[in-house]
């Protein structure tokens, strides 16, 4: 197990910028495939973004792809997200995920979690 905090949220007006990290403990870190999953009010949590244990692969839904980009280092046990063109629909709490190996990301396939950071944009 990999143990997550997130930080970087905040508010923003639409078409501001943020960027999310995701420090993880643990020495394993470079062996993990990680993930942003977000939830909104009254919503299921649902697939943001995700990159392999390398950096190598990224994917990414389809409602953040052009906006967002996932990146990570290895050497600082951090993975990012930095979020562009921010839209009040991607208002939610996004978590960071870690999962030992994805074959699609889904949340069941991610057994480490952190406790969140909040993202408000603003109309």
């Amino acid at each position: 197990q990999v143990q997550l905090v997130e930080s970087g949220g905040g508010l923003v007006q639409a078409g501001g910028s943020l960027r999310l990290s995701c420090a993880a403990s643990g020495r394993a870190f470079s062996m993990y495939d990680m993930a942003w999953f977000r939830q909104a009010p009254g919503k299921e949590r649902e697939f943001v973004a995700a990159i392999r244990w390398s950096g190598g692969s990224t994917y990414y839904a389809d409602s953040v792809k052009g906006r967002f980009t996932i990146s990570r280092d290895n050497a600082k046990n951090t993975v990012y997200l930095q979020m562009n063109s921010l839209k009040p629909e991607d208002t939610a709490v996004y978590y960071c995920a870690a999962s030992q190996s994805f074959a699609t990301p889904t949340a069941a396939d991610f057994g480490s979690w952190g406790q969140g950071t909040q993202v408000t944009v603003s109309s």
